[in-house]
């Protein structure tokens, strides 16, 4: 399994190279922005599975900040902040905070306070084996397999395919699919999620124009569902549905 990838968003040079340093010892891969948009960009482009957010930052405050990545990912993040008030805690919980760490920190401190964010998300569906038919899919070694033989996704084929399964038999809008893995400016590409499921249910499914598990609900999004009397009818994937 790949170590945890952390991203720290942060404009004091010497806090990131502290942070660096401290969680690179523990065995993190960490990316680093110096501001909020190059820190919002890295979080849409690299899907880190945590970040540390200062909320000072020079082009924009780090609530608004977390208030843009509420938006569209539930990612954890841990505030780093001088700011000591509890007024100050309460904002950045209320804006999506999962934890609040004041400057000066401690190595320990901070390395505990990750390892127990990402405890929290790895009780979720995804980091575990799912299987439908003769489909797994093992999300801790990233591996699909169909009647025992390797599936090759594209990445966001895995993620489209992972973010439906995570939430079984609900339907999952076209917005929140395409926010959660193509970033919040592509938000009305709906063509970019027509294509990729086509081409997922060619690689899933038995017969990709009557999809089983990878079901349209049209003009709203698609579910994941493994009932037996749902068959889609044939012609699900035209643009209209997408």
């Amino acid at each position: 399994m790949n170590a945890p990838d952390i991203l720290v968003i942060d404009d004091e040079v010497q806090i990131r190279r502290l942070l660096r340093l401290t969680l690179a010892s523990a065995g993190y891969g960490v990316r680093e922005a110096e501001t909020a948009s190059l820190g919002l960009n890295e979080a849409v482009v690299r899907h880190p599975d945590a970040i540390i957010l200062d909320l000072g930052l020079p082009d924009m405050s780090g609530l608004e900040v977390l208030r843009r990545l509420r938006e569209w990912t539930q990612l954890p993040v841990l505030i780093l902040s001088v700011r000591g008030e509890e007024t100050d805690k309460i904002a950045a919980l209320d804006a999506g905070a999962d934890d609040y760490l004041t400057k000066p920190f401690g190595g320990g401190e901070l390395l505990a306070r990750m390892r127990a964010l990402l405890r929290r998300t790895q009780t979720s569906p995804t980091t575990k084996v799912e299987q439908f038919g003769d489909v797994v899919v093992d999300f801790t070694k990233r591996l699909v397999t169909k009647a025992g033989v390797e599936v090759h996704l594209a990445a966001k084929e895995y993620a489209v395919l992972r973010l439906l399964l995570q939430h079984r038999g609900k339907v999952v809008t076209h917005r929140h699919l395409l926010t959660e893995v193509w970033g919040p400016g592509h938000a009305a590409d709906t063509h970019y999620l027509r294509v990729n499921m086509t081409n997922l249910r060619k690689k899933i499914e038995s017969t990709p124009d009557r999809p089983r598990y990878l079901k349209t609900e049209s003009g709203i999004g698609y579910r994941f569902s493994e009932a037996v009397d749902e068959v889609a009818p044939a012609g699900e994937n035209s643009p209209r549905d997408a």
